[in-house]
């Protein structure tokens, strides 16, 4: 077996190659860029480069998320010397023009141009993202390249586990799936387990509608993600790890796969990892789609090949979990953040942030808004300059009604409190929860009872149905929801909306169920007036 592969040898031998080329042009296929036609842009500019014969001095690098997609495909020219430029909603046709613009001294294509001196971009705190947009996500030398397993060879050689767990202790990090639980306080839980097995998994079943940090993540740094599970293993004494994906997410699987099979050629994954005395395997396993399967419990039992059902804890998974051994479940993003953690230490990353709620925060800005896509930004950063300066305001004609955050289970935020930060306690406050990062934006259209009814119908139909208070209770607030939006609710349906709500909240076995009523009980507290709207047309007919 070869030795341990020598980090700054590689890195520097792939500076050198990108050195050799006159330009390099990055094509973002990301998911959300490849559905607006980036496959055949990047052909386009394959053959435009081949046609001039430059194909082997100007690399053509498939990336992956550059930020803004809803102006995909995105293509960025960096050449060797001078400014990069980035190009929006280019066609087949725009790229010839591109590469003749930066080749053959044609036209600058400037209709093209996307001026990243824009609040989109400035505004953003790139640290999870770091890398996308920027490698190829298929080639390790390229992660490498850009400090990548730097973070793990430090903890192996220079660093004790309980070290370890101290740093990330210091950093206040905390879990990015929803709960926003003290990732060091868990970590230090798994290690205080006495076993001869344990295990650690990466949750990446992200089931919000119109959510796709962790799936970005997966896809286009996939490494990140690995070199996050290897750190935690190691501070927790874990000697097997596990990724679960959604097979709704094919294209994170065929990445996260070819990733690990690099990993292993190079000995950063499997046996003597770093020439260092640490064996550490990962395996993917793939989840059938169910929402519930991101409550750790359920997602345990679906890797055993059991039902996604919810446990009821104590004993929580760090004392009993994966095969009945004591297991810790990290949401993808929060393992992302751990390389920066280790390399730039603690009061780094707590420099960003907030006391409470340190470090940036992925969200997948969507709605009715003239910019959206994949942004990270500080935690503590307001919902007003999340939609005012970084998704560029609601279109003209109208104006902003409400904010939904944490997916289906998290509130509606009003305009009045637009000026709230973006953290734990703040959105915890106003009836909404982080959530794993969906950002919906709603104008003066929206109708918030019909927002509701939509958000309760997606939990009805998900509910694994164990427990009587979501299995039941879903299906009746679904019901009232459904009478009142048709006209024929009755005033005192509101208040049985009410009461049913927390019913549910207090009595569900999981957070499925606990958190769903969420979008009811927050568009009753700000938009009171839109419900008593309709019972009280159904009380006029009557008379």
């Amino acid at each position: 077996m070869a030795g341990p592969i020598d980090l700054n040898e590689a890195a520097e031998r792939e500076l050198q190659a990108r050195s050799s080329r006159s330009c390099r042009i990055k094509v973002c296929c990301s998911t959300a860029c490849l559905s607006a036609g980036s496959g055949a842009t990047r052909k386009a500019v394959e053959d435009a480069l081949r046609a001039r014969g430059r194909d082997r001095d100007c690399t053509v690098v498939p990336t992956g998320c550059m930020g803004p997609c809803s102006l995909g495909p995105l293509v960025r020219v960096e050449p060797r010397e001078g400014p990069s430029e980035l190009y929006r909603s280019v066609g087949e046709a725009d790229a010839e023009r591109i590469v003749a613009a930066h080749l053959d001294d044609g036209p600058a294509a400037g209709d093209l141009a996307l001026d990243e001196r824009l609040p989109f971009f400035t505004s953003q705190r790139r640290v999870v993202l770091a890398n996308a947009g920027r490698i190829d996500p298929d080639r390790i030398e390229d992660y490498i390249a850009e400090g990548g397993y730097r973070a793990l060879e430090h903890v192996l050689h220079r660093m004790s586990p309980s070290e370890v767990i101290d740093v990330v202790k210091a950093s206040g990090l905390r879990g990015r799936g929803g709960a926003g639980f003290p990732t060091g306080s868990k970590w230090a839980l798994l290690a205080a387990a006495d076993s001869p097995q344990k295990f650690v998994i990466a949750n990446g079943d992200e089931g919000d509608p119109g959510a796709y940090m962790d799936r970005t993540v997966m896809e286009d740094d996939p490494h990140r993600v690995l070199e996050g599970l290897a750190i935690a293993a190691y501070a927790t004494g874990a000697r097997q790890g596990y990724i679960y994906v959604r097979a709704e997410y094919p294209r994170a699987v065929e990445r996260l796969e070819r990733a690990i099979r690099a990993a292993r050629r190079y000995r950063l994954l499997g046996r003597g990892i770093l020439g260092a005395d640490f064996t550490f395997p990962v395996e993917i396993r793939i989840g059938a789609g169910a929402f519930v399967c991101g409550e750790e419990t359920a997602l345990i039992a679906s890797v055993e090949g059991r039902r996604g059902n919810p446990s009821l804890r104590p004993p929580y998974p760090t004392e009993r979990g994966l095969f009945g051994q004591p297991s810790m479940i990290n949401n993808v993003e929060t393992l992302a953040n751990l390389p920066t953690v280790i390399l730039e230490g603690p009061e780094s990353f707590r420099s960003v942030g907030t006391q409470t709620s340190p470090g940036t925060k992925v969200f997948a800005l969507a709605g009715d808004l003239r910019t959206t896509g994949l942004i990270e930004v500080p935690m503590g950063i307001t919902l007003r300059r999340i939609v005012e300066e970084i998704g560029g305001g609601v279109p003209e004609g109208r104006s902003f009604k409400a904010a939904q955050t944490g997916g289906p289970s998290g509130g509606c935020i009003p305009a009045r409190h637009l000026d709230t930060p973006v953290d734990y306690e703040s959105l915890r406050s106003l009836g909404s929860i982080m959530g794993s990062g969906g950002l919906i934006v709603m104008d003066d259209t929206a109708r918030m009872p019909q927002v509701a009814r939509f958000f309760m119908e997606f939990c009805r139909e998900e509910s694994c149905g164990k427990c009587v208070p979501c299995r039941v209770g879903t299906v009746q607030l679904y019901g009232l929801l459904d009478r009142i939006c048709q006209g024929r609710g009755r005033p005192e349906d509101l208040e049985l909306l009410s009461e049913l709500c927390t019913v549910v909240r207090d009595t569900s076995l999981c957070g499925l169920g606990q958190s769903s009523p969420n979008p009811v009980t927050s568009t009753l507290r700000y938009f009171p007036q839109e419900y008593l709207d309709l019972v009280r047309t159904r009380e006029v007919d009557r008379a």
